[in-house]
């Protein structure tokens, strides 16, 4: 039997708005209810640092017992709390990046296995369009406002198919259909390391034999 501990943890990034005033009034609830799932699910929750929807995730994430990592705009700690007054608290691990909230954005999307959005505004809006450049698996938590409730209608008129997108209201569910896409590309980069293992092998054992 295989331990959970030994199973693989995909690094799940929740974005989501700061300011949350014009977030839909259960948006908070489903952010924190998201970080709880991820780790439920044997994820590890990966954040902006910042406050709003994504402290709430991340705080979800400890309270179940789970990894939080924040990747912060900052390059300390001190300009971190004093220049940005952004948390620490439900963190394991704080990366200050130095880049800004552009640069920032840019990490934490390439550094995580898929990016889910909760509500939104421009930054928000801004992760996405990495992500979807990038071809990443993105979960979409819809009836939480702001740019989640857009992106069905942003995709549509952008002309650029369908992505590697999935919707849900519920955090369980849109979880559940994220990591399907996940797994399917994880099966399918194994297969390709597997090959070239495979084919380096065989050309290593020619060269011997020559």
């Amino acid at each position: 039997m295989v331990k959970k501990s030994n199973i693989m943890k995909y690094k799940i990034a929740v974005s989501g708005a700061a300011e949350t005033d014009h977030c839909d009034a259960n948006a908070l609830g489903m952010a924190l209810e998201m970080g709880k799932e991820i780790v439920r699910q044997n994820g590890v929750v990966v954040t902006g640092a910042t406050i709003g929807i994504p402290h709430w995730a991340a705080r979800g994430a400890k309270e179940e017992g789970g990894i939080s990592i924040g990747l912060s705009p900052a390059a300390t700690e001190k300009a971190h709390v004093r220049s940005y007054r952004l948390p620490t608290d439900y963190f394991d691990l704080i990366i200050y990046t130095g880049f800004d909230y552009s640069g920032r954005n840019l990490l934490l999307t390439r550094s995580s296995d898929a990016v889910i959005i909760i509500c939104g505004r421009m930054g928000t809006l801004n992760e996405f369009t990495i992500a979807f450049e990038d071809d990443k698996p993105i979960g979409v938590l819809e009836g939480t406002g702001g740019t989640a409730d857009m992106i069905r209608e942003i995709v549509k008129k952008s002309h650029r198919g369908p992505g590697k997108i999935v919707y849900d209201s519920d955090p369980k569910n849109l979880l559940e259909k994220l990591l399907k896409v996940i797994k399917k590309e994880k099966v399918v980069l194994i297969e390709e390391k597997l090959k070239n293992i495979k084919t380096n092998y065989n050309k290593d054992v020619e060269d011997l034999r020559e």
